[in-house]
């Protein structure tokens, strides 16, 4: 019988260290049973609780396509007692995922449209996943043009920088990357908050056309007034939130914002579905 409490036990395959202030790692965890990875079917959009024994649990985006086969990526932002200790494990260590949770990203409904992905700082996880699975040679011809807008604070912040860097080189996507502020004289790319160069970059709304949000609060507290001029259809915005989640299965009622819990009726939300629920996003 199913217990969805119970985490599949995986190993640390490799970490990396994404940011220079070395608070953001991402881990490739690799299933100790076969089996256990196909159970863990997911599409991207999804989260996972990652599971540290004696220390607890903690609701992680995935970071990783289903279309990478044999390991799972979760980048991890160290804040509290469950990331300290996971920021301190090696390579070998044994621990546990639990999931997949919540819903994904339309995928059927976006196929044979544009897509606009925005990001912000370390909330660019799930997106990462995003852009990895519709570049795939077997999804790629679902979608027609892709913009993808990401921002962070200083270019030592930004994550994933050798796959950014290698698809701004691919004629398939079009890369638009920022920071806050920079002193770094080698700096070739944007300078400016994602708000700002999302009006400058991002194409107009359509019915052709759905952009995906994800990011701090402030950050997409400014880009939606942004889309609304752009002319972008609130059915077409498609959020990711991530508030007080703790249990991932509906049950602690900790995530709750009126009728509707994150973990289990989200984490994605359209922003049409956002205006019917109270301000607490």
């Amino acid at each position: 019988m199913f217990n969805p409490y119970l985490p599949y036990p995986v190993r640390i395959e490799e970490i990396v260290t994404e940011t220079e202030d070395k608070n953001l790692k991402t881990f490739k965890f690799a299933f100790l049973k076969e089996e256990d990875e196909d159970k863990f079917a997911y599409t991207p959009g999804q989260f996972a609780e990652l599971s540290v024994a004696g220390k607890g649990e903690i609701p992680i985006g995935i970071a990783s396509s289903p279309t990478e086969k044999g390991f799972v990526l979760f980048t991890v932002n160290k804040v509290g007692v469950v990331t300290t200790h996971l920021h301190a494990m090696q390579p070998g260590d044994i621990m546990g995922i639990r999931g997949p949770l919540g819903n994904w990203y339309p995928w059927e409904e976006m196929e044979g449209k544009n897509v606009v992905i925005i990001g912000g700082g370390f909330a660019f996880t799930t997106l990462r996943s995003s852009i990895v699975y519709m570049l795939h040679p077997d999804n790629r011809p679902k979608f027609k043009d892709i913009h993808v807008i990401y921002g962070a604070r200083t270019p030592g912040m930004l994550l994933y920088r050798e796959e950014l860097a290698s698809w701004e080189q691919r004629d398939d996507i079009h890369m638009h990357i920022t920071v806050d502020a920079t002193t770094d004289p080698g700096w070739k790319y944007n300078v400016g908050f994602v708000p700002a160069i999302t009006e400058k970059k991002a194409p107009p709304g359509d019915e052709e056309t759905y952009a995906i949000v994800c990011g701090p609060p402030i950050m997409i507290k400014f880009t939606q007034p942004v889309l609304d001029n752009l002319g972008y259809a609130h059915d077409h915005i498609i959020m990711s939130l991530e508030n007080r989640m703790k249990c991932g299965i509906g049950m602690c009622g900790r995530c709750n914002v009126g009728k509707e819990f994150v973990c289990k009726d989200g984490p994605v939300f359209t922003l049409a579905q956002l205006n019917t629920m109270p301000k607490e996003y």
